[in-house]
């Protein structure tokens, strides 16, 4: 399939550029796939379109505050950085004002990224003691190993947690502010990891979730801690030649059983956003038709020809033209019905992207 086969016209004015002012209170647009049809209700509304014994299955990653925001020693020059992994801990040697601390290693994208050599030191100030790097080493598409310390008693996690920003996705035009450190995470977010929020989550209330326990719907919890490479765009002309970044996961002994039941009894599993998708198509079960506990690492590209084997709902937030995230939408409930319904969105003002309005497919 040609990659253009996934492109619409999107008014800019309906990127959401901030959360509705009450979690919860979003828009949602229902599509059937068994005959197109399109419902237009609220979120606050799920759980008359879900059924006593469906299995919601949500990824409980938590966003870190991974854009740190800093100056080039010693011209003072402004510097970028988001971090995007943590590669190795180790005692700090071998870099200036390094003491007896420990140090780590991450994988970085660092911008001015060509003044930003092997060997440059950095610093990220604010509260309490400044977070000190130097570049270790310089790969493609301006990623760096930068090397991290600090003088704070929590060590470099805790300066992370203080002097880093939420790094909210590039097509919201502002900077970061206080509110979006809750906002731009789930109400179930539970393990460290990801530089991006799995934003089909961020509709859930506490009360909502009461209401779908009351009525019968089982909630299960995997963690899929998500990259940048969700906003990597497609580059290719052809849809089957896209490879995605891979990205870590975990499946605890809780929701492997949870899976299990659901599967063996034939009820419907329902995923809570794309990430959780991928996590689930990745998963195999055993001869006996059961799931372990498991960790790992998927890069599992979900487009249109894919079978699904778990997944028999979605619900997740509009996509950007042309991404491998609508292309996945599209593999779950076909390209045209997909195409047609995000052209009714535009036209009844639904909000898109991170901050904007969900969809629901069953």
């Amino acid at each position: 399939m040609n990659v253009s086969e996934f492109d619409f016209e999107l008014p800019v004015e309906l990127i959401a550029q901030s959360p509705p002012a009450e979690r919860g209170q979003s828009r949602l647009l229902v599509l059937h796939r068994v005959d197109g049809r399109l419902d237009h209700t609220t979120v606050s509304h799920l759980p008359d379109y879900l059924r006593a014994g469906d299995l919601l299955v949500v990824n409980d990653t938590r966003v870190f505050p991974a854009r740190l925001l800093g100056r080039r020693m010693p011209s003072g020059g402004a510097v970028e950085c988001l971090l995007l992994g943590r590669q190795s801990q180790e005692k700090a040697t071998g870099a200036r004002d390094l003491g007896p601390m420990v140090s780590e290693s991450w994988d970085a994208l660092m911008h001015p990224g060509q003044k930003l050599r092997p060997g440059s030191e950095v610093v990220f100030e604010g509260p309490g003691e400044p977070l000190h790097g130097q570049v270790v080493a310089r790969h493609f598409h301006g990623r760096r190993t930068i090397r991290l310390w600090t003088h704070d008693a929590g060590g470099v996690h805790a300066a992370i947690d203080r002097l880093g920003h939420m790094p909210l996705p590039p097509y919201i035009s502002r900077a970061d502010e206080p509110s979006d450190r809750d906002r731009y995470q789930t109400v179930y977010a539970r393990e460290r990891g990801s530089v991006a929020a799995p934003t089909a989550g961020l509709h859930f209330t506490p009360a909502l979730l009461e209401t779908l326990a009351a009525r019968g719907i089982e909630r299960a919890a995997i963690t899929l801690h998500v990259g940048y490479g969700t906003f990597k765009p497609v580059r290719v002309e052809h849809v089957e030649e896209h490879e995605v970044d891979p990205e870590t996961y975990e499946v605890s002994a809780e929701a492997a059983v949870a899976l299990t039941r659901a599967l063996r009894e034939r009820r419907r599993i329902i995923a809570v956003g794309t990430t959780t998708t991928r996590t689930l198509e990745t998963l195999m079960p055993s001869a006996d038709g059961s799931f372990a506990a498991t960790r790992g690492s998927t890069h599992l590209f979900i487009h249109p020809g894919h079978q699904f084997r778990l997944v028999s709902g979605l619900m997740t937030n509009f996509h950007l033209p042309r991404s491998s995230l609508l292309m996945l939408v599209a593999a779950f409930a076909g390209r045209d019905r997909i195409v047609s319904a995000y052209r009714e969105a535009v036209r009844e003002r639904y909000r898109f992207y991170s901050y904007g309005d969900a969809m629901l497919i069953l």
